[in-house]
């Protein structure tokens, strides 16, 4: 009797352990957490992320021409041939001739040059529009990064949601495979009783298989999304997760219309284009002045017995230069009127966008209504089609509705279920694209 508890003990716990392991081998995972783990690990992000880093490194690096830049020189030259100078021969001869000249090399052969220039823009108009563009610049990345997240977040919340009916589409099949199976039954103890043909099982067993193959290719589909979902969540691929299996459909309220990313993005660039036909103007009319000096040494040297020498002197200067504009055909001209056209394409574009994001509102909110109006009918019409199925089932165990009507009814009420999964996927569908052009997400 010992002998037997224990044995019975150590059956409950292996059963145990073995729900205990199924259970912690797969996860089920809430859509926000799928959302929060993607925005973290998503590869694509992670990418747009090191691009405004590089925007920001860009943005410094323009800043940086405002500095002061140093430079070192040296040189040595050895001159072979000694270069000639042309002298007027008065400078010589006072008796000569005006106009006539005389050739006389100069210099030594060695010539030793070091020196230390500087340099600093102390104002330049393109200097500080690019400045200013740079800025714009990154702040058009952070926008095309948002635009990143939101996609993946569109992306991972349509797979969550195909995942869920998917899952769905499964509960009906085991189900409606269950129904098959107990009329499989049924059908096989009437026929030992002489009160069915062999054609009725076999067309039970049929719609059995058929239900079974359908099932198989639903799990490799459900599969295959899920895949999916962890690669655009950054998972590890062999990670088993699972989704919530129940689909909650409310009906919610209007969204807060807030200025879609793309509208964000063309206003951005309308400043962006603002402020290089300014910089365009500056460059034209302003003056661009920089400091510069230099401090060195220069070397002459002569190596010819006895009077051989090496003397360096020392050189530096500073100054100022001042560069203005006065002509530059009509390159300037062009410029501006292409930046001005731009403008007004751009202008275009976001009345565009905003009408267009008007209306697309209007459809979305009409098209989720109408999606929820049918999944409040379809509902209530599978629940019909469930009870007429078992009617229909026990009548024709008692002999009052034969194998057509079974079938006809277990048909309608698969033709319920597809019907209120396409109005669920109308529903997330409509709901999904709402919440994007309100942008809310």
């Amino acid at each position: 009797m010992l002998v037997n508890t224990h044995k019975l003990f150590a059956r409950f716990l292996l059963l145990f352990l073995l729900v205990s392991s199924t259970a912690a081998a797969q996860e089920v995972w809430i859509l926000q957490k799928c959302l929060d783990t993607a925005l973290v690990h998503n590869r694509n992000l992670q990418i747009n992320r090191n691009a405004i880093l590089q925007s920001q490194e860009k943005e410094q690096e323009i800043r940086a021409g405002r500095n002061l830049k140093v430079n070192a020189s040296a040189d040595y030259k050895y001159f072979i041939d000694m270069p000639y100078q042309l002298m007027p021969a008065t400078a010589l001869n006072p008796q000569a001739a005006p106009g006539q000249f005389k050739e006389l090399q100069f210099g030594v052969p060695h010539n030793i040059n070091a020196s230390v220039q500087i340099a600093m823009p102390l104002y330049q108009p393109q200097l500080t529009g690019a400045i200013q563009n740079a800025a714009i610049a990154r702040e058009l990345s952070g926008i095309q990064y948002r635009r990143s997240e939101e996609q993946v977040m569109v992306d991972v919340t349509n797979l969550y949601y195909n995942a869920q009916i998917l899952l769905n589409q499964l509960g009906f099949l085991e189900r409606n495979l269950d129904n098959t199976r107990q009329l499989l039954k049924n059908m096989q103890l009437l026929q030992e009783q002489l009160m069915a043909r062999g054609t009725d099982v076999n067309k039970v067993k049929l719609q059995a298989d058929q239900l079974l193959t359908r099932q198989e290719m639903m799990k490799n589909q459900y599969e295959s999304v899920l895949n999916r979902l962890k690669l655009n969540m950054g998972l590890d691929p062999e990670r088993n997760i699972s989704v919530v299996e129940q689909i909650r459909i409310q009906e919610a309220g209007d969204y807060p219309v807030h200025p879609t990313l793309e509208f964000q993005l063309v206003e951005t660039q309308k400043k962006l284009l603002n402020n290089e036909l300014k910089t365009i103007h500056q460059s034209a009319y302003l003056p661009s002045l920089n400091l510069f000096g230099s401090y060195g040494t220069m070397g002459f040297g002569y190596d010819k017995s006895p009077h051989s020498f090496l003397k360096f002197f020392r050189t530096g200067f500073a100054g100022l230069q001042l560069s203005y504009p006065i002509f530059n055909g009509t390159v300037t001209k062009r410029k501006l009127s292409q930046k001005q056209l731009e403008l007004k394409n751009n202008e275009l574009q976001a009345a565009f966008i905003a009408d267009k994001n008007k209306m697309e509102i209007d459809n979305s909110e009409k098209q989720r209504a109408t999606a929820f109006k049918a999944v409040d009918n379809t509902t209530r019409q599978m629940q019909l089609a469930a009870t007429i199925y078992a009617q229909t089932l026990l009548q024709q165990k008692e002999g009052t509705a034969s194998l057509t009507d079974v079938l006809l009814s277990d048909n309608t009420l698969r033709e319920t279920q597809q019907n209120y999964l396409a109005a669920i996927v109308d529903y997330l569908k409509a709901d999904l694209a709402l919440k994007q052009l309100t942008g809310n997400f």
